[in-house]
């Protein structure tokens, strides 16, 4: 068996439970509320940094981190838009 196999077998087994429809106990609504709040708060944060940043009251490092951040977030939000889309528009173009 190659290593590089073996390791993806140990990182699908441990990601395996996380990526669920939803976590137990949750509906999707929930799951979704939590998500939108998560890229929220990552952009506030984004945010503040770059204010503190330019009254003087944050390193350099900690803008760059923070906007990395926020960078990462918006693109994923953006990919998750376009793929629901994309579904919705697929549904549309199928027969009724």
């Amino acid at each position: 068996m190659d290593v590089r196999n073996s390791l993806a077998a140990g990182a699908y087994a441990q990601a395996r439970p996380q990526i669920g429809a939803t976590p137990a106990g949750q509906p999707g609504g929930e799951v979704f509320a939590a998500a939108v709040q998560s890229v929220t708060g990552t952009l506030q944060a984004g945010e503040a940094q770059a204010r503190a940043a330019m009254t003087g009251g944050a390193d350099p490092h900690s803008l760059v981190l923070a906007l990395a951040q926020t960078e990462l977030a918006v693109e994923t939000a953006v990919t998750i838009r376009d793929r629901v889309v994309e579904a919705y528009q697929e549904i549309l173009r199928m027969p009724v």
